[in-house]
């Protein structure tokens, strides 16, 4: 089987259509239609249910699908390790997180990182709800926060992360501060929203803190995401428990009721066996765990 085709057959198969493949290849629709159909005639089975609405692969386009992609991860993986043999670390290297740590902790410490290694090209891969898979390559590292169980993968906690407290000050003069959680009772809180799961468990806590037993507040703003809460916050609306870190990035956020320890957790710094001698892996590690244990001295 030609490369070229299966590469073009790879392309069409995550797009979905002829034409986005076509565009994230730079070919055009019908260039990617001929090898498609070139490609099945070789092989003399159809390998996509054509719809109006777009492609669907057949029983064995999806085998070939799947043979395809352990082969380009193979590829990209042999050409890393290429790259590793050079003095300094370069080349691509993916990150995934999720939105919330990644958009307030991870990116701001990029700029840096960037100074310091400039031949690594880093991709920030940020998402809620799902998690990568690092075995295929979807990624190269992964932060994540809880222990990982694949018996293929290496992980070195990062860190422990905090809930505590906070409001703006902009909330606080116009509404006041609590002094105690039964004062809670009197303002506006914001939490995470039960549509969809939570990152950890007892998220909401804050809507029971300093409660009777049995009794839980009513929140006047849901969030499905960490990181509108802290939007939310920031913008005056009122009070919410947030990680630490994310308020570090906000000077304008006060901690209130200091008192109220919410759960904690430790994130874990995760990517596969594989990579265990990558430079650019132990690169980033290596920068992490500084900026982790300057944050610390710090405090």
């Amino acid at each position: 089987m030609d490369w070229d085709q299966l590469r073009i057959f790879n392309a069409v198969a995550e797009a979905g259509s002829f034409t986005r493949a076509g565009k994230k290849l730079n070919l055009s629709q019908s260039a990617v239609s001929r090898q498609i159909g070139a490609l099945e005639n070789a092989l003399g089975v159809p390998l996509f249910h054509r719809h109006a609405r777009g492609l669907v692969l057949t029983e064995p386009g999806e085998d070939l699908f799947e043979t395809v992609k352990e082969v380009a991860a193979k590829l990209t993986m042999a050409t890393a390790r290429l790259n590793e043999g050079r003095d300094q670390p370069e080349g691509p290297l993916k990150i995934t997180t999720t939105v919330a740590f990644g958009s307030a902790w991870l990116t701001s410490r990029m700029n840096l990182f960037h100074s310091v290694y400039p031949d690594i090209s880093v991709s920030l891969l940020l998402v809620d709800n799902i998690e990568l898979d690092l075995s295929t390559r979807e990624a190269d590292v992964a932060i994540r926060f809880a222990p990982q169980q694949q018996p293929n993968l290496i992980q070195r906690r990062l860190m422990t992360i905090r809930y505590r407290v906070f409001a703006s000050r902009e909330y606080l003069d116009k509404n006041g501060t609590p002094e105690s959680a039964e004062e809670l009772d009197l303002h506006e809180l914001i939490v995470y929203g039960e549509d969809t799961p939570a990152p950890i468990a007892d998220m909401n806590w804050l809507l029971d803190a300093g409660s009777p037993t049995g009794t839980r507040r009513a929140p006047a703003l849901t969030v499905n995401s960490v990181y509108g809460i802290f939007r939310a916050v920031r913008s005056g609306f009122g009070i919410a428990a947030l990680p630490f870190y994310m308020a570090e990035e906000a000077p304008e956020l006060v901690e209130i009721l200091p008192e109220l320890a919410g759960p904690s957790f430790d994130a874990y710094f995760v990517y596969a066996e594989e990579l265990r001698h990558s430079r650019r892996i132990v690169a980033v590690r290596d920068f992490l765990l500084r900026q982790v244990e300057q944050d610390t001295d710090s405090a």
